[in-house]
């Protein structure tokens, strides 16, 4: 087997950005097709979460890309928008002889943060084939010549007009945005939080003095993994100074970010304990910030992170 090479290496075990089919919380997911021809042609073995033993025969070579369905996971979210995150594993077979080109490390401890730019850059399907996939996933998709960047095929061995067959494990999906019900909070002048239809949020800060000490209120109830500050939790975050309107902090305009909270007292206290699809704002007073003016800060959270922050 061929060393993985840079354009693939940050794919191994990766957290990477998927297309996808629905808005946040919705149930209507329409999974592809499986290609039950695709399936006749490619034998595949080993338990999901293990490097597979991959059979087909050769040579194998499509005009057109598909996807099957081996193992249909039933863990958690599934991937149903085009910027979620999802920890995946992968084996890149030649079509042409059947040998293994590439393959990612299938080990926890060395995942990677993609965006969805980078993953179809590569390989341009993975994310229809992908569709609706959860925790416990595996999927087959055979890639014709144009379904994988040129210049990743050349550093893997892949010649020109060749196919191949990857086989993709889902180990976990993260929301791509908080997804539990919404909670009614009696504090009077706090900022309130606003909407787009796809969950990104915004704010409406009122007039007057903020408050003097850190508040939190829980505006979406997730109904998912407890969050302790053992490990980092995912989440998309919006910051505003109290009395301004241009955030400082802004993850929706390019990824979740990893959390830690075993350092952090004020996040500590604001997060510990609640739930992966909750929505919590949580308002920080200048001096407990370190920063000129009190921060108003919404966090979505989308997930626990395996390991270590990225």
């Amino acid at each position: 087997m061929r060393k993985i090479p840079s354009a693939l290496a940050i794919l191994g075990l990766a957290t990477v950005g998927l297309a996808g089919c629905s808005l946040p919380g919705s149930s209507d997911c329409s999974e592809p097709v499986s290609d039950a021809e695709l399936l006749d042609v490619v034998e595949v073995s080993g338990e999901v979460g293990s490097a597979p033993d991959v059979e087909l025969y050769t040579p194998f070579h499509v005009t057109e890309g598909s996807s099957a369905t081996l193992e249909q996971g039933t863990g958690g979210a599934t991937i149903t928008r085009d910027d979620q995150l999802v920890v995946i594993d992968f084996t890149l077979v030649s079509g042409e002889t059947g040998e293994t080109l590439v393959a990612s490390p299938y080990s926890e401890e060395q995942s990677n943060v993609l965006g969805l730019p980078q993953i179809v850059q590569t390989f341009p399907t993975w994310g229809d084939a992908l569709q609706c996939a959860s925790a416990g996933s595996r999927v087959v998709v055979s890639l014709a010549p144009e379904d994988i960047e040129a210049e990743a095929a050349a550093s893997i061995g892949l010649a020109e007009g060749d196919s191949a067959v990857a086989v993709i494990d889902v180990h976990k999906v993260y929301l791509g945005a908080a997804d539990g019900a919404d909670q009614f909070n009696s504090g009077t002048g706090m900022p309130t939080v606003v909407r787009t239809p796809d969950g990104r949020p915004g704010l409406i800060i009122p007039e007057g003095d903020a408050p003097a000490d850190v508040v939190v209120q829980t505006i979406k109830k997730g109904d998912g993994e407890v969050v302790t500050a053992d490990a980092p939790v995912r989440a998309h975050i919006l910051g505003v100074p109290w009395g301004e309107t241009e955030a400082v902090t802004n993850t929706w305009d390019s990824q979740p970010q990893s959390v830690p909270l075993d350092s952090d007292p004020v996040l500590a206290e604001a997060l510990v304990g609640q739930t992966i699809g909750s929505q919590v704002l949580v308002v920080v007073p200048a001096e407990q910030g370190g920063t000129e003016k009190p921060t108003v800060f919404v966090f979505d959270l989308l997930g626990v992170d395996p390991g270590a922050a990225q």
